[in-house]
């Protein structure tokens, strides 16, 4: 393989190559890799302990199990249709068009004309802000919502709510030119901050020890 003089003075281990392209940078590629699993970490370990510690005894493995139940769930739904529908082929103004991010051809592909990694980094990098968004609203579920309608509600919320954010302010939507959310602002912290003040509405009072309704 040829290679332009901007890459010929690089060490043979930075080389492009059949099994890392030109436009494969890997320092961006170690960097995506890096911050994913810096939020991931934030998820699991980190909020699952939090909850279980954060309950009465009787709870605690409930609330834990809740936020890792989340974080797997949301791996599942993430590659098999939500990132589509948050970054893939406009369907709607607010939404894409469901699909599955499984094969090689999709991941190996370059992320975008404008970054310098592969799909299957950025598939990654976007889960880990999915599944902590949705670990953030547990929070407010804890010892109030049964486990397995809890269950129910994960992939629910994610694929009703969460995608849709994440396509009308990140994706192609109506928002992207009118918003400018680097930090998820909006498609994180609002979106679960909502859902955690508004689904504890709809679920039975929770009655602390002094007898005191606390929602």
């Amino acid at each position: 393989m040829n290679f332009n003089s901007s890459t010929s003075h690089l060490p043979e281990s930075l080389l492009p190559s059949e099994a890392s392209p030109e436009w494969n940078n890997k320092a961006d590629n170690a960097w995506q890799l890096t911050a994913a699993t810096l939020v991931g970490l934030q998820s699991v370990p980190g909020l699952v302990i939090l909850y279980g510690s954060m309950v009465k005894r009787k709870w605690a493995v409930n609330s834990a199990f809740m936020a890792l139940y989340a974080f797997a769930a949301v791996l599942i739904c993430w590659v098999l249709w939500a990132h589509r529908m948050a970054f893939g082929t406009k369907l709607m103004p607010f939404v894409g068009k469901p699909n599955n991010a499984l094969t090689e051809k999709f991941l190996l592909a370059q992320s975008s004309t404008h970054d310098y990694f592969p799909m299957a980094d950025f598939v990654f990098y976007q889960f880990a802000f999915a599944a902590i968004t949705v670990v953030l609203l547990a929070g407010s579920l804890l010892g109030r919502m049964n486990f397995y309608a809890w269950m129910m509600f994960v992939p629910m919320w994610l694929t009703l709510s969460y995608t849709i954010g994440a396509f009308s302010i990140w994706g192609n939507g109506f928002l992207e030119q009118k918003i400018i959310d680097y930090a998820g602002g909006f498609v994180i912290h609002l979106s679960s901050g909502v859902a955690g003040n508004k689904v504890p509405i709809a679920l039975p009072k929770w009655v602390g020890t002094n007898g005191q309704g606390l929602g």
